[in-house]
């Protein structure tokens, strides 16, 4: 846990959120923990936002934003298919590991949180989706697109799931990771 603040103010709500949100889901994380670990009282949290679903939301906004950003940065960064491959499959990666806990979020505690606050973000991770479609079907355009849709959503779970086992201080950066997945995405295990 991050140490308190004196008064963190709506981004020190949404980092002590985000934080436990990744930690203890949706279900697991309340509104005095929130409180507890950003420093204030739990109904200064109101000052800031209606709800604990309004807050979840707040943190998934934040999260697709990094993503999307980060996609777009990689856009300018390669010219051959291999190396804009790469550049956004390292822009996922840094996006998870490298800006707090926000993206990380949209991977632990989307899907056990209720409906209405999935559904405030779907058209934000549609879109982003749409993205790496319209990367795909730029990088490869003779594979159809249902099997380009199932070869995306393989590469999304091989780098969504690095959460879980990805470990930054040990013998593997997250460039030599994302070179390995671009690696095995282009050409396969075998070769």
């Amino acid at each position: 846990m991050r140490a308190k603040t004196e008064q963190p103010g709506r981004q020190g709500v949404l980092d002590a959120a985000a934080e436990l949100f990744v930690a203890h889901g949706y279900a697991g994380t309340t509104l005095r923990q929130i409180a507890d670990v950003a420093g204030i009282k739990a109904g200064s949290i109101y000052h800031h936002f209606a709800s604990k679903q309004d807050l979840f939301a707040a943190v998934l906004e934040q999260g697709i934003v990094v993503m999307v950003e980060a996609f777009d940065e990689a856009n300018s960064a390669a010219v051959t298919a291999p190396d804009r491959l790469f550049a956004h499959v390292r822009a996922h990666l840094g996006a998870l590991f490298e800006n707090g806990p926000f993206t990380t979020a949209h991977v632990t505690a989307f899907h056990n949180a209720p409906v209405e606050v999935r559904e405030s973000a779907v058209d934000r991770r549609d879109a982003y989706e749409n993205m790496w479609a319209g990367l795909l079907a730029d990088l490869f355009p003779r594979i159809n697109v249902k099997e380009l849709a199932l070869h995306r959503l393989i590469l999304f779970g091989s780098l969504n799931s690095t959460i879980e086992w990805f470990d930054r201080s040990g013998n593997l950066s997250l460039d030599q990771l994302a070179q390995v997945v671009t690696d095995q995405f282009l050409h396969g295990v075998a070769s």
